[in-house]
């Protein structure tokens, strides 16, 4: 089996002394070749690659943002062969993620360890036994995403970890509650909700101030707790939504105490929730600060969501 190890020398919970450690344990099972990113975006380039060579299998050392990158490349890409029959799934590498980011929903919500050497032995029990699965994954616009997607609140408060971040702070659950309370309580406009949700078919729902939408649960973890605005999302089927109406501080605060509930199941006036949705659009009246997988991707005034159904395979 001939594979890729896509690394991202940042990678916060790894060092160089156990990526090699790392490689080692990955030749021993497969013909490996190692490939380092140098700037966002180049793991996408480095996975379309791989894809083309046509190696059976791509394997990230990273966080969320990498995994996505890969998937975008993956999906991206013209394998050399395409036999009659195959789906397009089977058509591509299928993906094994190491955890070595500091949240890993993506790895963690396909049921990995927290911790890079945990995860790793899983993956090399997975690929001895062949064990892997087929999941779904959401687009918005032109890029896939794998867990997760903002458009409002959440992608605000990810822009300013972002930039705490480069100020060298460090990615921590204490960090995301001060930027979560900056942001909703200075700098969003809360009384002049801008969000219209459409979907074909149906009637729009307007006058939204944020949504949240999920590819799988949990939409993220604090420490080792799951948040689950959508907890009926899953990689099998289509996506979820949840929306808020307004963002008044009384409905906001129990809302957010619903998402981590050991049973969620948020509800209110101030809740608009979907399930297993096949395609919709988001649009403001004005631009709004988007995400994908945890990656501020800047401000947007329309986004269409479609799922993927069966679009990737995964080590697990």
């Amino acid at each position: 089996m001939r594979a890729v190890l896509v690394v991202n020398p940042k990678a916060t919970t790894t060092s160089e002394r156990s990526r090699d450690v790392l490689v080692r344990a990955l030749r021993s099972e497969v013909d490996l070749s190692v490939r380092y990113t140098r700037r966002r975006g180049h793991a996408t380039d480095l996975a379309r690659e791989a894809a083309q060579e046509g190696v059976d299998l791509v394997v990230t050392l990273g966080g969320d943002g990498t995994v996505n990158e890969v998937v975008n490349g993956l999906m991206a890409a013209e394998p050399p062969t395409f036999r009659t029959g195959q789906t397009s799934a089977e058509r591509l590498p299928a993906l094994a993620t190491v955890p070595g980011g500091s949240t890993n929903v993506f790895a963690r919500a396909l049921g990995l360890p927290r911790e890079w050497p945990d995860g790793t032995s899983m993956i090399l029990e997975g690929l001895r036994l062949g064990r892997s699965r087929t999941i779904g994954l959401g687009r918005a616009d032109d890029r896939y995403f794998t867990f997760c997607a903002g458009f409002g609140l959440d992608a605000a408060v990810i822009r300013r970890v972002e930039q705490a971040r480069k100020k060298g702070r460090v990615s921590t659950p204490a960090l995301y509650f001060r930027s979560t309370a900056s942001q909703y309580f200075v700098g969003s406009d809360r009384r002049h909700p801008s969000i219209t949700l459409e979907r074909p078919g149906e009637a729009p729902a307007t006058e939204l101030a944020t949504a949240i939408i999920q590819n799988t649960a949990p939409w993220t973890y604090l420490g080792d707790r799951e948040i689950n605005p959508n907890p009926e999302a899953s990689f099998d089927l289509g996506l979820d939504v949840l929306a808020l109406r307004r963002l008044r501080v009384a409905s906001t605060a129990r809302t957010a105490v619903q998402f981590f509930s050991k049973q969620p199941d948020p509800h209110g006036k101030q809740v608009l929730r979907l399930h297993d949705v096949a395609e919709f659009t988001l649009v403001s009246d004005r631009p709004l600060p988007f995400q994908l997988d945890g990656d501020y991707l800047g401000e947007r005034e329309k986004v269409r969501f479609t799922s993927v159904p069966a679009a990737l395979r995964v080590i697990c």
